[in-house]
């Protein structure tokens, strides 16, 4: 069968079989996180968990995301000087869940660090990247964001967390 054969305007795939596919394809998982000064001084905190990280370019660095495009909280992160990618380790499962989720304060309990640009760094992550927005483009019900990476750290003996089958998971030992 070719291509020209196929339809492609007229294809309708039900939403829960289309997660159910893509959930075959693992991934690492990243959390982005800012901070901003409030006006009485003390700094609030924002992040989000995202599965869809990747690099893009070496020359000039950027790395992208896809964020769903009615989220409240890249409404907020975007506003930073500084976005933080911190990608998770395998013992960051509990930390995945609870900032995958509307709490009061998805930090509580969590070991961060903020740099001066606002871009926050989670401790124990398996490689950091501090990012300013490069580019943001609406794609589908997602918003393509290609970040330009200004520092990174890596910690080699740190085994990252995976998203496969809608869960999290480590990847099989060696």
């Amino acid at each position: 069968m070719s291509a020209d054969t196929i339809d492609r305007h007229h294809i309708e795939l039900d939403a829960a079989a289309l997660r159910s596919v893509f959930a075959c394809f693992p991934t690492g998982v990243v959390a982005l996180c800012a901070a901003e000064s409030t006006p009485d001084g003390l700094l609030k905190a924002h992040g989000m968990i995202v599965s869809s990280f990747t690099s893009v370019s070496i020359q000039p660095p950027l790395v992208s995301v896809y964020i769903l495009e009615k989220s409240t909280t890249w409404a907020e992160l975007r506003k930073a000087g500084g976005i933080g990618v911190s990608v998770l380790s395998e013992e960051h499962s509990v930390v995945a869940r609870q900032m995958a989720v509307k709490v009061a304060n998805r930090f509580a309990g969590i070991d961060w660090r903020v740099r001066p640009s606002g871009a926050i760094l989670l401790d124990g992550a398996a490689a950091t990247f501090e990012c300013s927005i490069e580019l943001e483009q609406p794609v589908g019900d997602h918003v393509l964001v290609v970040l330009r990476v200004h520092d990174i750290q890596e910690d080699r003996t740190i085994a990252p967390l995976v998203f496969h089958h809608s869960r999290f998971t480590k990847l099989p030992s060696h």
